[in-house]
């Protein structure tokens, strides 16, 4: 029963993300909202006892969640064939530039001192 109880806390967490971001026309996706709805919830002792079963459980059964993207990704082999060099390369640029930024604003936001013990 516990595992239900935090699977409908986590969906009841979405749904308030999605009518935050529906009604204060938020330029933020509903999940994402809910997802830091979640975040600041978490730090109450009882919604973590009550979520981390139904974590537990989705993470231990995440690998069914890929299954209908390689499903897609499989009728749309001719795509892939004329596109597919281009999509690694977005992929690879994108990935490095987001860690680049990542790691600029990590640089920013640390304090000089920290700096000053590195080097």
């Amino acid at each position: 029963m516990k595992p239900l109880q935090g699977l409908a806390f986590l969906l009841l967490m979405q749904s308030a993300g999605e009518a935050l971001s529906h009604f204060l026309k938020l330029p933020v996706p509903g999940p994402v909202v809910g997802m830091v709805l979640l975040v600041l919830a978490l730090r109450w002792g009882p919604v973590q006892a009550a979520v981390a079963p139904a974590a537990g459980f989705l993470l231990s059964h995440l690998s069914l969640l890929f299954i209908p993207v390689g499903v897609g990704v499989m009728t749309h082999l001719a795509l892939l064939s004329e596109y597919g060099l281009r999509l690694v390369a977005v992929i690879v640029l994108s990935t490095w530039i987001g860690m680049a930024v990542t790691a600029m604003v990590l640089r920013l936001l640390q304090p000089k001192a920290i700096h000053a013990e590195l080097r």
